[in-house]
């Protein structure tokens, strides 16, 4: 199966205790969800895992994975991708995007420059991020909404980004008392 049929659904990015359970980041809309699409696979496939969700740890999944039942194994899986075919996802709505999806999507300015590429989309809880590398090399984040992203076209591989100048940006240099 290519990778474009594949679709990261967390990694595992600890361990938890002595019986082998692993923490996960859940890369699902809704945690929890990481255990609802059967068994999984590592990235290159040659591993399959059947998991089950037993809790939370701070904003970690906590999961048991069948024949890890200790620590050592347990931490033999740090960074490993948990991957399911993409068939077994939802079909989205219009204009909604898999994560997945948009890396390495071109960035474009409103003008039709390129910029960079998107390098990654995060949630830290209050909405979508989406990281583009500049061409420049450096990252810029940005919300991932209509004002910032207007569009979208993940058939012709890219997305228009509109940047904006935040104040602080402009007040360089000056003298500021608070």
């Amino acid at each position: 199966m290519s990778r474009e049929e594949r679709v990261c659904l967390g990694a595992v990015v600890g361990v938890h205790g002595i019986r082998g359970e692993v923490k996960v980041k859940s890369f699902t809309e809704i945690d929890r969800d990481l255990g609802k699409y059967g068994d999984l696979e590592n990235e290159d496939a040659s591993r399959r895992f059947t998991v089950k969700v037993v809790g939370h740890s701070k904003d970690l999944l906590r999961v048991k994975i069948r024949g890890v039942d200790d620590r050592n194994t347990a931490e033999t899986l740090i960074g490993t991708g948990l991957y399911i075919s993409r068939t077994l996802l939802p079909e989205l709505a219009e204009e909604e995007y898999y994560h997945a999806d948009l890396i390495g999507l071109e960035a474009r300015s409103t003008a039709g420059d390129k910029l960079g590429e998107v390098n990654a989309v995060y949630n830290f809880g209050a909405g979508d991020l989406i990281e583009i590398k500049m061409t420049d090399g450096n990252l810029e984040m940005l919300p991932f909404t209509r004002q910032y992203v207007p569009t979208v076209s993940i058939k012709d591989g890219f997305i228009i980004v509109q940047m904006i100048q935040f104040a602080e940006d402009e007040m360089q240099g000056e003298n500021v008392e608070g």
